[in-house]
């Protein structure tokens, strides 16, 4: 699992990390405690890469502070441009990133982020004329009327050749939730790509595509892109994660990812 270090955590890996941060030039202690003064630290080098300015040191950040960059991930300039086609505040953009993602759209084998919803498999079976039934009772992990069956990070593509190998690429890619933002890629032909697999290849190609497509999610949803100027946060995470977003308190950690891009960008 991808090293991610944020405001309140503390060890070796927070001293490392403050070592590097004072070796760039930060007026920082080296104490281990991940406090607001790392956090800054930790976004003023953010704003100098032109990375996403979150304040989290992930995989981005830490590469960057190590002098590599990676021409796929997404930037505060990407964000910006978005946040204005769309009329929003950046803020509320940067909140549905930090919550929908884990800072980036790519594993660390270079392939994207997917999470395989076997309900959603169910279904586009359906909607494919295969029989949905006959799957779910040979490959219920895969193919179920009902949610699970999680593996997370790279399992998730096990996952995902197990689908294709039986329902074929396009049950398996309308299936999967892709990227930064988590689209669903059974949207593919409302927002406007030739094809599935297009929408996949836009997914695997970088971030700015990933934002893209969220872009064109929020552009298709009238009620959403309004709640979201609004800041309606209860209102966004129920449009955007469903009726059953109070289960994991979505709109809270929305309204607490705003209120710290807020702090950070002053």
């Amino acid at each position: 699992m991808d090293l991610i270090l944020k405001k309140g955590d503390h060890g070796q890996a927070v001293q490392d990390l403050q070592a590097q941060l004072r070796a760039q030039g930060a007026a920082l202690a080296i104490d281990g405690w991940f406090g607001e003064a790392t956090e800054t630290a930790i976004a003023q080098a953010q704003r100098r890469a032109g990375l996403v300015v979150d304040g989290i040191a992930g995989r981005k950040t830490l590469a960057a502070l190590r002098g590599v960059r990676d021409p796929r991930r997404l930037t505060e300039a990407d964000l910006q441009a978005a946040a204005a086609r769309l009329g929003v505040a950046l803020a509320s953009i940067k909140a549905i990133h930090a919550v929908e993602s884990r800072g980036s759209g790519f594993q660390a084998d270079g392939r994207p982020v997917i999470l395989l919803e076997r309900h959603v498999a169910y279904q586009r079976a359906g909607v494919a004329h295969q029989d949905a039934a006959q799957l779910a009772t040979r490959y219920p992990a895969i193919c179920n009327p009902a949610r699970g069956g999680y593996a997370g990070g790279a399992a998730e593509w096990v996952r995902f050749a197990s689908l294709a190998a039986v329902a074929g690429d396009l049950v398996a890619i309308e299936s999967c939730s892709w990227g930064l933002f988590q689209i669903m890629g059974y949207h593919w032909q409302r927002l406007g790509y030739a094809s599935a697999a297009t929408f996949r290849a836009a997914m695997e190609s970088g971030e700015a595509a990933q934002l893209e497509a969220f872009a064109r999610f929020i552009e298709a949803e009238p009620a959403l892109l309004k709640a979201l100027q609004a800041k309606r946060w209860a209102d966004v995470a129920k449009l955007y994660n469903g009726p059953a977003y109070k289960e994991n308190l979505y709109d809270s950690k929305l309204a607490a990812a705003y209120a710290r891009a807020e702090r950070l960008s002053a």
